[in-house]
């Protein structure tokens, strides 16, 4: 147990988390420190390019057959995540179903500035890991989208009584694929296979990548203590789901990344990145996306929930967290 603290310690310190809490400090004391949105952007825009890049080069030098299986873990996890949030959040009482969903759909969906935080740590722990693990964020993201979405309309109908309402899956699908976020990582994916961007990809995004992420950290914590007023506005019960949900969603992603591991020799590196994903809550193309496919679900309540405490939990207590626990494993 000493270790796995000792471990846990060295993961908490490291300076991703470091850059978070720090943006999470300057925002609790009225900073009027403002970093604009165009740079945010920008800044995950490279970074998950980057990370498509990254995985769309280990996808051309791999065997698809390994890929198989940890994608469609990935998209059993999305759709279980919902329904996670159907059976539980949207029981408790003083919650609306539509907002116990669009929790659950958020909560299902990637990520990115979340997986852009596990890559290095895994990298820095030396945890081997298969590069196109990044390539599975949209297997586990959309599917979570589609399945809230539906769910919600599903319920909305019979609600109204218009049970002849029919839910169509292709324009959300759509939508997730348009969105800025899936939309860069597909690129990246997609130019790491078709072309050879490896020149490019040591000389710039390498290089840059571990910069732009701390700057992206410390905007995250900023945005986190500014959400927590929205969350205050809404039942304690969020508060409580953002806690807990992350980590135990990770604890069954990182089961099934266990059970690929000894049918297939899927690393445990790569367990921790499925794990860390499934702990992760959208913070770019989920909100966009449930706005429009859930417009009666309080934005509030999941995007608070998301913010201000889903998020700085699976960076700063997961990732450490599962990383400590396969290094426990690995030896």
């Amino acid at each position: 147990m000493s270790d796995f603290l000792e471990l846990f310690i060295k993961q908490v310190q490291s300076p991703t988390l470091g850059f978070l809490i720090g943006g999470i400090i300057v925002a609790s004391f009225g900073s009027q420190l403002a970093i604009p949105d165009s740079i945010y952007k920008f800044i995950t825009f490279f970074l998950l390019l980057k990370i498509g890049l990254s995985g769309g080069i280990a996808i051309r030098n791999s065997n698809i057959s390994e890929i198989l299986l940890p994608a469609l873990a990935a998209v059993v996890i999305g759709v279980l995540i919902v329904f996670i949030s159907r059976f539980t959040l949207a029981r408790l009482p003083g919650i609306k179903f539509v907002d116990a969903v669009a929790t659950g759909g958020l909560f299902g969906a990637v990520s990115g500035s979340t997986l852009a935080a596990v890559l290095p740590q895994l990298e820095s722990s030396g945890i081997k890991f298969e590069a196109w693990t990044a390539a599975l964020y949209p297997f586990m993201d959309i599917p979570a989208l589609v399945t809230a979405i539906v769910v919600a309309s599903i319920y909305t109908s019979k609600k109204t009584g218009n049970s002849a309402e029919n839910v169509e899956i292709w324009p959300i699908i759509k939508e997730s694929l348009q969105s800025s976020a899936v939309s860069a990582l597909l690129l990246g994916v997609a130019l790491g296979i078709a072309t050879k961007p490896e020149p490019v990809y040591e000389s710039f995004f390498n290089p840059l990548f571990r910069g732009f992420l701390s700057i992206l950290m410390i905007i995250m914590g900023m945005e986190a203590a500014q959400r927590m007023n929205e969350l205050r506005k809404v039942a304690q019960w969020f508060a409580i789901y953002a806690f807990i949900a992350p980590l135990l969603h990770g604890f069954i992603a990182f089961g099934i990344g266990m059970v690929i591991h000894q049918i297939t020799g899927f690393s445990i590196g790569g367990a921790v990145v499925l794990a860390v994903i499934a702990a992760s809550s959208s913070d770019i193309s989920g909100p966009p996306t449930l706005r429009a496919g859930i417009p009666s679900a309080n934005p509030s309540a999941y995007i608070g929930a998301s913010t201000a405490i889903g998020t700085p939990v699976a960076i700063a207590i997961g990732i450490p967290l599962f990383i400590g626990i396969a290094e426990m494993i690995g030896g």
